[in-house]
């Protein structure tokens, strides 16, 4: 298989939240570059269209925007 993203993705298993109009969902981070992530939720039917990712344990934050998503899973890209 080809690889075509831009910058290398680290797996990783950390706790986060996203957080919109004053509000947080916890996810799981399961993999992390430097242009986006891989979110893991209960369910990715409550994620708006742009959010901030907040990983407390890092000090990480960033905004984001959806590129896909399946039941349980969110891909973002970093803005």
């Amino acid at each position: 298989m080809i690889e075509k993203r831009r910058s290398q993705r680290f797996r990783v298993l950390k706790g986060a939240t996203i957080a919109f109009e004053g509000n947080d969902l916890a996810c799981t981070v399961r993999n992390l570059s430097d242009g986006g992530a891989a979110l893991d939720f209960a369910s990715t039917l409550n994620v708006p269209p742009s959010f901030t990712l907040v990983i407390e344990s890092n000090r990480f934050t960033r905004r984001c925007r959806p590129v896909w998503a399946n039941e349980r899973r969110l891909g973002v890209a970093f803005e």
